[in-house]
């Protein structure tokens, strides 16, 4: 079949990719950057990129017409914008574009909306649902509440308390309840609706075996870990100080942390369905996708993961329009010195952030990162997805990757963090010798102000990250 798959470069998008090129399936990959698709290996001459933005119906003309399958999982959680608003219009153009060719079924991924009171994020699932299903082809919505798996924000936010806090005071909502689901039984589901009758123009709620409340997960994944924690929940935690408690002790974005928090104070339990019959699927419960989950991160085998996805923010253009540092009225810091191994140098490079760190001043590494996160920033807390990979539209602790050829010898890297200007750091091994360029591109008197203040504290970081990576 001809599959149109939209969010590829996504969190869900991204792992379904691989399983419907096994089915034998062409795939239409629906992306805004081309250049932050990451090929897979196997099925490459079975995929064609598509670069379109549902939010400018222009960019629509691509799509072909011999459609029979198409995937809706274009979401704007994270986003610091009107995101419903955004989500709305990217659904009308989406239905609107379907319309015109030949789709038979399109298969959408939303949220559990059983509550009559829904938070703005499930509010706009259920609108997007409604608008999609107004179109000319049959719809399937399927709905979920938690998604365990490697990657998965819900996963990641689980993992990020239960490590990091031996005690915790914790709001009231660790109480409600939800139904959450193993990302592997996301996937099957996804892949045996394509074209199967019974689940045309209909939708279905979709969980594991398991109603448990926040509280229980956690203490579920303490279990499993073989860690003791003491959990309290308090009632004098505000929705704001919620997020604020979220925002600092995991690596989620304050904006997904508010939207998180607004739905988790509405229960995601599913309603009673045949669909796991209907598609042939046993559901795993809640422990067995932990233990499948840690033991795929155990492997570093995480294909996707959520903070890797690009949203409106401080980088709302494509990534490739970022990818030559500019130089007219810039800041720059340039160092440059032989390498004793070319290869060597590139696999230093190449394993920056993360658990690894920047190999110098690692201690004012941390401290910016703790100050970026007491201002609204993304912080150090991201990491990297893979330990020594990386690819174009990649996080790497407080960096967006804009530009990664390991042959030709080259990073580049954009910040995300919060600053008065515009900042990239650039990496380059040509002719056995390492180029390392600091950019940065003030803002006003302020950004000025900035770069002065800091400058002492580059010459110590940058001129030894340089040494390390070139010796």
């Amino acid at each position: 079949m001809n599959i149109l798959l939209t969010g590829a470069t996504g969190y869900i998008g991204r792992r379904l990719l691989p399983n419907l090129l096994e089915e034998g399936h062409f795939v239409y990959c629906c992306v805004r950057d081309k250049k932050r698709f990451r090929w897979p290996t196997v099925g490459k001459d079975r995929i064609r990129l598509l670069e379109i933005d549902f939010l400018i119906p222009e960019t629509f003309d691509v799509i072909p017409q011999d459609l029979d399958v198409a995937f809706y999982l274009v979401h704007s959680m994270s986003s610091v914008g009107d995101f419903a608003e955004d989500e709305q219009r990217s659904a009308e153009n989406f239905r609107e574009a379907l319309n015109n060719t030949k789709v038979k079924q399109v298969i959408y991924l939303s949220g559990i909306v059983n509550q009559e009171s829904l938070s703005k994020h499930l509010q706009s699932r259920l609108n997007v649902e409604e608008i999609l299903r107004e179109g000319r082809y049959s719809l399937t919505t399927f709905r979920a509440g938690i998604i365990i798996g490697s990657g998965s924000a819900s996963y990641e936010i689980i993992r990020d308390l239960v490590e990091k806090l031996p005690v915790m005071i914790a709001p009231k909502w660790l109480n409600t309840k939800c139904q959450p689901i193993g990302i592997r039984n996301v996937l099957q589901i996804l892949v045996r609706a394509m074209n199967h009758p019974e689940v045309f123009d209909k939708d279905f709620d979709i969980g594991g075996p398991d109603v448990l409340s926040y509280l229980e997960m956690l203490q579920g994944y303490a279990k499993a870990r073989g860690l003791r924690r003491w959990i309290y929940t308090v009632p004098v935690m505000t929705p704001r100080l919620s997020s604020y408690w979220l925002y600092f002790v995991t690596s989620t974005s304050y904006p997904l942390a508010k939207s998180l928090v607004d739905s988790m104070n509405v229960e995601v339990v599913c309603r009673e369905s045949r669909i796991n019959q209907i598609l042939g699927i046993t559901a795993f419960d809640y422990m067995t996708s932990l233990s499948k989950t840690m033991e795929a991160i155990e492997m570093n085998r995480i294909s996707s993961s959520w903070k890797d996805a690009v949203n409106d923010g401080e980088l709302n253009q494509k990534l490739s329009d970022f990818v030559k540092p500019p130089e007219k009225g810039c800041f720059i810091d340039k160092r440059e010195m032989p390498v004793s191994s070319r290869s060597n140098s590139l696999d230093k490079i190449w394993n920056l952030g993360g658990n690894q760190g920047w190999y110098y001043g690692t201690w004012l590494w941390k401290i910016r990162g703790y100050l970026d996160k007491l201002v609204g920033g993304v912080g150090l807390r991201r990491g990297r997805t893979h330990p020594n990979d990386l690819i174009v539209g990649d996080a790497l602790d407080f960096w967006r990757v804009l530009y990664a050829e390991k042959e030709e010898g080259r990073l580049l890297l954009f910040a995300e963090m919060k600053l008065p200007g515009e900042a990239w750091l650039e990496f380059k091994v040509m002719d056995d010798k390492l180029i390392q360029t600091a950019t940065f591109r003030p803002k006003g008197v302020w950004g000025r102000l900035y770069w002065y203040l800091v400058t002492p504290f580059h010459g110590f970081i940058f001129s030894g990250m340089a040494r390390r990576i070139a010796n």
